[in-house]
């Protein structure tokens, strides 16, 4: 089983640990408490260290640096979900962005997956403007997304494995708009909608009736729109061009990534001969029926 971005022991702890702490920082309005019950507010320092949690997993992730023909097709994918991203800016939740992220993730491996949902939001934000401190959540939770999708069941093929993806993209594209939402609801103030009152972050409530607030601010503002649009947009397009593009993908893969055994130096005076290099042969997951 190929991988782009190989994930070491080490690698896959440090990605565990990223996440974690990027994920508390995202729920830092549910965690935080004030016993004399006064005003508690957000935690900006660690805010603040949300950018340095990813600089540290990417650079973990890459440690034994990437290929020239890899860092390629990053860069590649990158520039066509920017492109894509542009195309499609999230009116009605319509996003092109996420399919293909979920396609190369699926592909490559979790470790690519992550690494290119890093990429591929900030290339996004530089192309539309996009840039603020909302940046670092897009980045994270999108990278979550890709490296999800290489954690996936390896051996689902054919038409079991698209319909495994776009089950994937509707569940990925609902669980990004929750925690993008979550990432800005404590600083949304005067929350108003008609028949539903008390919607914004309270500081210092118990955990249950802030967690009530926020399921309901989701829901009424974002699950039935926005997310539901891109939840649609995913599963589509992964049902329609989700065969060809993991075909291509696929014979860009057995191109890119290498697989083998290196023949090591016989010793000196020792008649064996070398052992000879096994070639890669991609496994049944990784190769498309034909039609």
């Amino acid at each position: 089983m190929s991988r782009a971005v190989p994930l070491s022991r080490r690698s896959a702890l440090v990605l565990g640990v990223a996440s974690l702490a990027g994920l508390m920082m995202l729920m830092w309005p549910l965690l935080v408490r004030d016993s004399s019950g006064g005003q508690v507010g957000p935690p900006f320092v660690f805010l603040a260290l949300l950018p340095v949690v990813i600089v540290v997993a990417l650079a973990e992730v890459t440690e034994g640096g990437l290929d020239p023909r890899v860092l390629a097709v990053l860069g590649v994918l990158s520039a066509v979900n920017a492109v894509l991203r542009g195309l499609s800016p999230g009116t009605a939740g319509v996003e092109l962005v996420f399919f293909l992220l979920i396609l190369a993730g699926r592909v490559f491996g979790p470790g690519f997956g992550f690494v290119l949902g890093c990429t591929s939001l900030f290339a996004s934000a530089l192309l539309t403007g996009g840039v603020g401190p909302w940046l670092p959540f897009q980045m994270l939770v999108s990278a979550w997304v890709g490296m999800g999708a290489g954690l996936l069941p390896r051996k689902v093929g054919g038409r079991a494995e698209v319909a495994m993806l776009a089950a994937y993209g509707v569940v990925a594209a609902y669980a990004y708009g929750l925690l993008l939402n979550l990432s800005s609801w404590p600083f949304v103030l005067g929350v108003a909608v008609p028949g539903h009152t008390g919607l914004a972050f309270v500081p210092g409530d118990p955990l249950s009736e802030n967690l009530h607030r926020f399921l309901a601010y989701t829901l009424i503002t974002s699950t039935g729109s926005f997310d539901t649009g891109r939840a649609v947009t995913n599963a589509v397009a992964i049902v329609v061009l989700g065969p060809a593009v993991l075909t291509t993908l696929r014979r860009a893969a057995r191109r890119v990534v290498v697989n083998g055994v290196i023949a090591a130096s016989p010793q000196v005076g020792s008649s064996a001969p070398a052992e000879a290099p096994v070639p890669h042969q991609a496994d049944d997951a990784e190769v498309s029926p034909r039609a």
